[in-house]
């Protein structure tokens, strides 16, 4: 199975999660790539993989700048992902109550919207709260993946819109 963790941040941290999970839980059976999103496009969903979208929320429920402009093609573009499986993993402040994790909540979105099916449900992790927000995700991500072998292979294709 191959994974691949498309990161969102503007700090740092939801990077360090996605290499936590890679480093952690990859192995010959599981393939795990962890990917910032800078300079992505929609095309990186043509990958014969599933994919983990791990992202921090920046300023008002915006999704970080690294990950603007993957969101905003995918939202201008609207390519159908009916063949695509993704997870989410959303990082927030809950100081924030209004807007806590919504960048996560904003990609969720916006995939299910474009046909992209979810396995499992979305994982929000409070860094207000929690002193190291990779073992809060280690600890969830043996019952994503386990998930995600159930759904079966997946084989993914874009068709534009």
């Amino acid at each position: 199975m191959n994974v691949e963790i498309l990161v969102g941040t503007m700090t740092g941290n939801a990077h360090l999660v996605a290499q936590e999970l890679e480093l952690r839980f990859a192995d010959p059976g599981t393939r795990i790539v962890a990917r910032l999103m800078d300079d992505l496009t929609p095309a990186v969903f043509e990958g014969d993989a599933i994919f983990l979208v791990c992202t921090s929320t920046y300023g008002h429920g915006d999704v970080p700048d690294n990950a603007r402009d993957l969101f905003e093609a995918l939202q201008a573009q609207r390519p159908d992902l009916s063949a695509v499986s993704y997870g989410v993993l959303a990082l927030g402040d809950s100081t924030f109550g209004d807007t806590f994790a919504h960048g996560g909540m904003r990609f969720d979105r916006l995939l299910a919207e474009l046909g992209a099916r979810r396995i499992g449900e979305r994982f929000t992790i409070d860094t207000a709260d929690c002193a190291l927000p990779e073992e809060a995700a280690a600890a969830w991500m043996p019952d994503w993946l386990a998930q995600a072998r159930a759904a079966g292979p997946v084989h993914t294709t874009i068709v534009e819109a």
